[in-house]
């Protein structure tokens, strides 16, 4: 069982280990209210960006509360060099993006 577990130790010490991609560009500012925005890129072209608004909704009892409504998108580049862009909002209906690379739902 001992030597089982250093070839287990061995394997996972061989492994290699990534390095995270370095940022090229970063940025963030949040007012005191809740509303920010927030952007980054990498060295090899993944590009984010994404902002936050409050806004007041009503739950299901009709009852107002805050939510912050994200909108932003993604992207990068593809096994074939073409970038992917992904755009995405969320608010109180739930998540929701768009982009030529998420399959759509067939029409009926």
């Amino acid at each position: 069982m001992f030597i089982v577990a250093l070839a287990l130790v061995a394997v996972v010490a061989a492994a290699p280990v990534e390095e995270p991609e370095p940022i090229v560009r970063s940025d963030f500012e949040q007012s005191p209210e809740g509303s920010y925005t927030y952007s980054f890129e990498t060295q090899k072209g993944i590009v984010r960006q994404e902002e936050g608004q409050v806004k007041e909704a009503l739950d299901e009892e009709n009852k107002p509360h805050n939510v912050v409504v994200v909108r932003g998108s993604y992207s990068y580049p593809g096994e074939d060099g073409k970038p992917v862009s992904i755009t995405y909002f969320a608010d109180e209906t739930g998540f929701h993006a768009e982009g030529d690379s998420i399959p759509k739902p067939a029409r009926r």
